[in-house]
């Protein structure tokens, strides 16, 4: 992380937390008092996400309601941003999607960040706070992990050139995404 410039900036500071620990985020938040608060915390990859289901409906879905209930009693002034996924949408047929598309999760990660969504929409309803969900389509970054598919197809450029081995293997090569 110490080359990626955004967490270099002097008003920017990386602190531990833990999502499935409320204590953690209620001590956050009640060292910083934000005026605005980004949960981009996920166990994002949904393949893995059928490995160990319960571990991410507890770290997305579970995690996100500790955060949503310190930010309620902690700091209710600050700003929300939930990053919801467009996994929520499942194999829905109907393309484009929008706001009104019909949910149809088709995994344990797609599944939590639906309840993570709801749960947005309902803290917003019922206590009036200020809380805006993103539904993020295709992403990248730089501290994303090999098994995304554009760090897999790099690394294994990289071995290639290095070691003159031919072959890349990727997963599903029928997979649609919109890129």
């Amino acid at each position: 992380l110490d080359d990626i410039e955004v967490f270099n900036h002097p008003n920017f500071r990386l602190e531990y937390g833990n999502m499935t620990d409320s204590s953690s985020l209620y001590a956050l938040l009640m060292k910083h008092k934000p005026d605005e608060i980004y949960n981009l915390a996920a166990q994002s990859h949904v393949r893995v996400s059928f490995e160990v289901p319960e571990e991410t409906l507890d770290v997305v879905g579970g995690g996100t309601l500790k955060l949503l209930e310190a930010y309620r009693l902690i700091c209710p002034q600050a700003r929300f941003y939930q990053a919801s996924s467009s996994e929520m949408y499942g194999d829905n047929i109907n393309i484009p999607q929008n706001e009104e598309t019909r949910m149809t999760p088709a995994s344990p990660y797609a599944a939590a960040k639906l309840y993570a969504h709801n749960l947005c929409r309902n803290y917003r309803e019922s206590y009036g706070l200020h809380i805006s969900s993103g539904i993020l389509f295709n992403h990248e970054s730089p501290i994303r992990g090999e098994t995304f598919v554009t760090k897999k197809i790099i690394a294994a450029l990289c071995r290639i050139k290095i070691t003159g081995k031919q072959k890349l293997y990727l997963g599903n090569l029928y997979a649609k995404r919109d890129w």
